[in-house]
């Protein structure tokens, strides 16, 4: 097993809003990805705290060979419980009074993959020549096209666009969504913010997976969407199941 991550400003934002976190286990990986919201009002405090409160929980409760049940329960307290920090925190500060975050976190025990994912950042499997988004974007612009009001490809260019339905921080309750996949020899798992996915299509993602040396490829993703715009920050992890 081999991660390999990389985040970047962009060529727009004054700062990195993005904050991630990876860590080879003993039979498997971890890794979480944020994204903050709130501008000055803290999005790149409400990252940090949620991917260190998950990483914390996650690797400090970790145990090998993980049960189906055991995973996905230790995933989504993970995420549940950053929620709650992340609330707090705005709480108690004025100046951080409605930041939020992104968050969708990896953990692989095994040859098992449980994936937990709130916001619009997202986790994508990659087997063979063919890419499989794993998570759902929960955004304004989602719900439209699978209510038929707009095509996906409308999505791209929709200036509601950043509207996201489910963000970290904002309620004390927060609802995520749970995925779990066997994994097989050479199965790949990339998880990135939308800094990534809003310049590059599937296909590009996939192209450049199937064609990039491991250790550069998190780089060439994010100069890729820097020279299609870079309009946002972009944060990538990549998981190679060897």
């Amino acid at each position: 097993m081999n991660i390999v991550s990389s985040t970047h400003m962009g060529k727009v934002r004054k700062t990195n809003q993005d904050y991630c976190l990876t860590k080879q286990l003993p039979d498997g990986a971890f890794a979480v990805v944020c994204d903050g919201m709130g501008g000055a009002r803290g999005g790149d405090v409400a990252s940090k705290i949620a991917a260190e409160f998950i990483g914390e929980h996650v690797i400090g409760a970790y145990r090998e060979s993980l049960k189906p049940s055991s995973l996905k329960a230790l995933l989504e307290s993970a995420v549940v419980g950053a929620n709650l920090a992340v609330y707090n925190a705005a709480q108690q500060d004025p100046n951080l009074f409605g930041m939020g975050t992104t968050a969708v976190t990896a953990l692989v025990s095994g040859d098992l993959l449980g994936v937990v994912n709130v916001g619009d950042s997202r986790a994508y499997l990659i087997r063979g020549n063919e890419i499989s988004q794993l998570t759902r974007d929960h955004s304004y612009v989602q719900t439209m096209v699978e209510q038929g009001k707009i095509t996906s490809k409308q999505a791209k260019s929709d200036p509601r666009k950043n509207i996201i339905t489910r963000a970290l921080g904002i309620e004390k309750k927060v609802e995520i969504d749970y995925c779990e996949y066997n994994l097989e020899q050479g199965d790949r798992i990339l998880i990135c913010t939308d800094g990534l996915t809003n310049h590059l299509e599937d296909s590009e993602i996939l192209n450049l997976v199937l064609t990039c040396p491991q250790q550069t490829l998190s780089e060439q993703l994010i100069a890729t969407a820097n020279q299609k715009g870079g309009s946002d920050n972009i944060t990538v992890v990549e998981i190679f199941y060897e």
